[in-house]
């Protein structure tokens, strides 16, 4: 004799289209929101080392201001020239007076000149809180 199992009618009312919309939408959500903040840290740039070097914690006032080894500067993932970094500087402390920062990712193979001009621009156009990041190993 076989044995006939009632099934209920939950099944086949509840709707799960919805439910895999709302979980891809948050997929593709984190997944874009996730490129934009690493893009400041992407350029392949090998940091001098120091020995009382601490994490770097982004905070949402930072601009950084990176360095290759050859001299160029790139601010928000493009080339800039000096002239060009001396103006983005300057807009940015007249679009935060108080608390704008910026983070200088100088490579360690570039002459120093270069980051003493981004530190002589920033207190040209009024940021007094700038850092020269470092890896925290000791090479």
């Amino acid at each position: 004799m076989a044995v006939r199992i009632k099934k209920g009618s939950a099944l086949n009312v509840l709707n799960m289209t919805p439910l895999i919309d709302v979980v891809f939408q948050l997929l593709l959500f984190f997944l874009v929101a996730t490129r934009f903040a690493a893009e400041d840290r992407e350029l392949d740039v090998m940091l001098p080392a120091a020995s009382e070097a601490r994490p770097l914690m982004a905070q949402p006032r930072e601009l950084f201001v990176n360095i290759d080894h050859q001299g160029q500067f790139f601010i928000q993932g493009r080339v800039v020239s000096g002239d060009e970094v001396a103006q983005i500087l300057r807009q940015a402390a007249a679009d935060n007076p108080a608390h704008q920062s910026v983070i200088i990712r100088a490579d360690k193979r570039v002459q120093l000149d270069s980051a003493v001009f981004v530190m002589n621009a920033c207190n040209q156009a009024g940021i007094f809180d700038y850092k020269l990041t470092t890896s925290g190993e000791d090479n």
